[in-house]
């Protein structure tokens, strides 16, 4: 393996040097010619700054003649016939199994002050292709995310991909520290892109722990970085959850948000040219979406990557472009409800819009019952809800509905957890079936 490591990184150096010049600079856009030949959408180069590092960059668009390139960084120090060099090797990191512990940022350089990483004998790309379709393992084989309303309503597959849909302030970001600690697997690749800088540290030292950073490898792009920078952030995080899965580990694989990765195509898209589609987005926002959410699932051996993706639902609008076309690439998806957080209720998961497209088949027939019982009688209860409140319902007139009313206090309690309370798999169905004595199917 190390030889072969060190065979595809011989391999990948170029025997000559190609460089060009800056010929215009537009906003966040650079226009670079000499080199337009020796380049291709997805490649990289540096632009070479007098008195500091030099500036690494994607190559996003040609126009002209001219080769279109965006910064990982900002434009200081670079003007107009800075030399710019073809990068030699293509973008790629060297994962290893001692990242586990470690915080990076999306270039794969660690920012938590313990050292250098290790690097691993073998190139991973960023830009990865998932497994062929015909050759993946099943999806097969619950995951216990110690959330009871998950475990027991959304029950979730290893292998499988869900959503987590949500507006702003609706505790979105409390379940998924619940599910970074809880979660029954060998390890976590956490994906935070276009987080708030103030928030990571209280993420990793107050949600993740000692305990849970020790078996994660979390990735940061924060929301003052540019848009390359968050976008590759996503790439890094799915490219490492890869590396574990090749390792035969069951990966949790966890990012927020998938609508920050797709404003930050949307800004790149926009700056090279692209015409805007539905809302703003331009048409690579969806072709990038399914390419970066199937590289999680099964893989062709024992490994496999579980992904639980937050999708931010602007102005909790969740048939908007974004959470619409994730929703139709996922297994599943989670719904936050805002009205379910203003009465107090916590984790404010709506069992009745939130779907599980593997639980059937994963769950006993007795299970699967249990579930669509408790289903039934808060169906039944939601759909006279505001009859009931405002007293407008005599009790008597419809049994149904009278037995929604006695069960249902005891189901809220239920989908209710606190953020320091663990619930499992089996703790969760026994606890539902003790409530459930005695109710019709």
């Amino acid at each position: 393996m190390l030889l072969e490591g060190i065979s595809q990184a011989v391999g990948s150096l170029a025997a000559h040097r190609y460089w060009g010049r800056v010929t215009a600079i537009l906003g966040m856009l650079v226009e670079v010619g000499g080199i337009e030949r020796r380049l291709t959408i997805g490649g990289r180069c540096l632009i070479i700054r007098d008195h500091d590092a030099p500036l690494p960059c994607e190559v996003i668009g040609f126009r002209e003649g001219r080769t279109l390139v965006m910064p990982f960084g900002p434009l200081t120090g670079i003007g107009l016939g800075n030399r710019v060099e073809v990068a030699l090797v293509p973008p790629a990191i060297f994962p290893d199994r001692r990242w586990l512990g470690r915080v990076v940022n999306a270039m794969g350089e660690p920012i938590d002050g313990k050292g250098p990483l290790p690097q691993g004998p073998l190139a991973y790309p960023l830009r990865n292709l998932p497994p062929p379709a015909h050759a993946r393992k099943r999806v097969q084989g619950k995951v216990d995310l110690g959330v009871r309303a998950l475990n027991t309503f959304l029950t979730c597959c290893r292998g499988q991909r869900m959503g987590i849909f949500a507006g702003s302030g609706v505790g979105k970001s409390v379940l998924l520290s619940m599910l970074a600690r809880y979660t029954a697997n060998d390890a976590s690749v956490i994906g935070l892109i276009g987080e708030r800088g103030r928030e990571v540290q209280e993420f990793i030292e107050d949600d993740l722990g000692e305990e849970g950073l020790a078996r994660s490898v979390v990735v940061v792009a924060t929301s003052d970085e540019s848009s390359l920078m968050r976008r590759q952030a996503a790439y890094l995080t799915l490219s490492v959850a890869e590396y574990f899965r090749d390792q035969d580990m069951d990966v949790l694989c966890l990012m927020d948000s998938v609508t920050r990765f797709a404003m930050a195509q949307r800004e790149i898209g926009l700056s090279a040219g692209e015409p805007p589609a539905s809302k703003g987005y331009t048409p690579t926002v969806f072709g990038e979406l399914p390419r970066l959410l199937e590289r999680a699932g099964p893989g062709t051996g024992a490994g496999s990557i579980t992904g639980l993706f937050t999708v931010l639902v602007e102005g909790d609008d969740h048939n908007e472009p974004i959470a619409d076309a994730v929703r139709g690439i996922l297994d599943g998806h989670i719904v936050l409800d805002r009205r379910i957080t203003e009465r107090g209720r916590y984790p404010a998961i709506d069992i009745l819009r939130s779907v599980s497209r593997t639980m059937p088949g994963c769950n006993s027939d007795e299970e699967n019952a249990l579930v669509q019982k408790a289903r039934a009688l808060a169906a039944t209860y939601e759909n006279m809800a505001e009859l009931i409140r405002l007293g407008a319902y005599r009790r008597g007139s419809d049994a149904k509905i009278d037995q929604a009313i006695d069960y249902y206090p005891a189901i809220e309690k239920f989908l209710a957890q606190g953020k320091r309370e663990l619930s499992t798999l089996a703790q969760g169905y026994a606890d539902l079936a003790q409530i459930l004595i005695g109710a019709d199917a």
